[in-house]
């Protein structure tokens, strides 16, 4: 019993029935409209004359429905006022060939059945509320009179009427909790997403992810190498700062291109997470990317090798030849080998092989293992543990193959293979 009149004390089954009985309102002035053509017409018989406007009424409230700001406004009061679970509607317009384009009779039918509800609702309503005033006391000289089956009751006043307004009351509110169960009911089925906006909200979100995961795989690469190359050339430039100043300052060097290296990186990326904050606004463009590609290994060998690591280049082909996406995913899975081999390495001679063949170009990193390295250098570097799964990833988006594990008892091999397409 007390479960049953939960729905009576609730706030929101009032909220609900204001917001119908608000649409009811804001349907008047369209009535105003529906009338001209029964007074145009005014020889037609009451009957037809009743049906004209009240087709010319629904007509006029669909049209409003159709409107896509309509729909915003209703989306936005039925998440306030009905507290139901409704997405934004995508802002982008579909073309009209498409089947989202025929279903935007959805929101016209539920804003006709929103009207009727409203109107429905405070005409029963109200009629309860001014029976359960007007009973108590005789007030008005009322008098409540039914009949039912052939029988016929009235009441005229002492205790029954106050118990027939307290009936009165009971079923208005009874009414305000159908209104608002109706509404609640059907604003998911009409003013919900569509199959079509589903698809395009799943979409984004994917579109979003994967934007998200190029993000990460940039910084992992290009941050995570540079920390730890500077790292380890600090510790260098620490030890030679009295034994040899000259390999001392160049290791310094090292670290300033290595850290400007970076913050091109770290620009680049806070650029993009700019981007579509600042093409809403119409103001500003994101950072133009960091273009590197196989044409910089050789610097970045360079400062690898201000680490104290000894790193041999082996290469065959011409890989300048190779271009675009591909030149730059080789640029980024040759440093995340260096910066393993750097991490996780014993301290000796790092090989890098780059063979740019006429259908594949083929990458290798190959270090040692196991032993203790040859300075008082750091070794114990903080690791994510995406870096091989990211280089993975990349490489399958690539069509490449990707393999990565000893190779011996003392060494440790990074390989990948790209199909390519040498440019003339």
């Amino acid at each position: 019993m007390i479960k049953a009149l939960r729905p009576l004390l609730r706030r929101s089954t009032y909220a609900g029935a204001l917001f119908a009985y608000a649409a009811a309102l804001a349907s008047l002035p369209l009535l105003s409209f529906a009338l001209l053509p029964a007074l145009a017409w005014r020889s037609a018989p009451e009957g037809v004359l009743f049906a004209v406007v009240l087709v010319v009424w629904a007509a006029l409230i669909a049209l409003v429905g159709l409107a896509r700001t309509t729909r915003r406004v209703l989306i936005l009061a039925a998440r306030r006022l009905l507290y139901v679970v409704l997405p934004a509607p995508s802002a982008a317009r579909p073309p009209r060939t498409s089947p989202e384009a025929g279903q935007r009779w959805r929101t016209p039918l539920w804003l006709l059945l929103h009207v009727t509800l409203g109107w429905t609702g405070a005409l029963a309503s109200g009629l309860l509320l001014f029976l359960a005033l007007a009973l108590p006391g005789g007030w008005l000289r009322a008098e409540l009179a039914f009949s039912m089956f052939g029988r016929s009751a009235r009441v005229t006043g002492g205790w029954q009427s106050w118990a027939e307004a307290l009936g009165c009351l009971l079923l208005a509110a009874v009414v305000c909790v159908l209104v608002t169960r109706a509404l609640r009911w059907s604003a998911p089925k009409l003013l919900g997403p569509s199959t079509a906006e589903r698809l395009a909200l799943a979409a984004e979100r994917e579109r979003l992810l994967a934007e998200r995961n190029r993000l990460a795989h940039e910084l992992h690469d290009s941050i995570g190498h540079t920390l730890t190359t500077t790292t380890i050339q600090a510790a260098v430039a620490g030890e030679l700062m009295s034994t040899d100043p000259v390999a001392a300052r160049a290791a310094l060097r090292s670290i300033e291109e290595s850290a400007r290296a970076a913050l091109e990186d770290l620009d680049y990326v806070l650029g993009v997470l700019r981007e579509r904050e600042a093409e809403k606004a119409g103001t500003g463009t994101a950072a133009a990317a960091p273009i590197r590609t196989l044409a910089d290994l050789p610097e970045l060998l360079e400062r690898v090798r201000h680490t104290g690591a000894v790193v041999e280049w082996e290469r065959s082909g011409d890989p300048a030849r190779v271009r675009g996406t591909l030149s730059r995913a080789a640029y980024r899975i040759v440093q995340e080998g260096l910066t393993n081999a750097v991490r996780h390495g014993s301290g000796g001679p790092i090989t890098v092989r780059v063979a740019a063949g006429p259908d594949a170009l083929e990458l290798a990193v190959v270090n040692e293992t196991g032993a203790a390295p040859r300075t008082g250098r750091p070794r114990a570097f903080p690791t994510s543990g995406h870096g091989l799964p990211g280089l993975a990833e990349r490489v399958r988006l690539l069509h490449g193959e990707f393999d990565a594990g000893p190779d011996g008892p003392r060494r440790w091999r990074l390989a990948v293979r790209l199909p390519v397409r040498l440019s003339a």
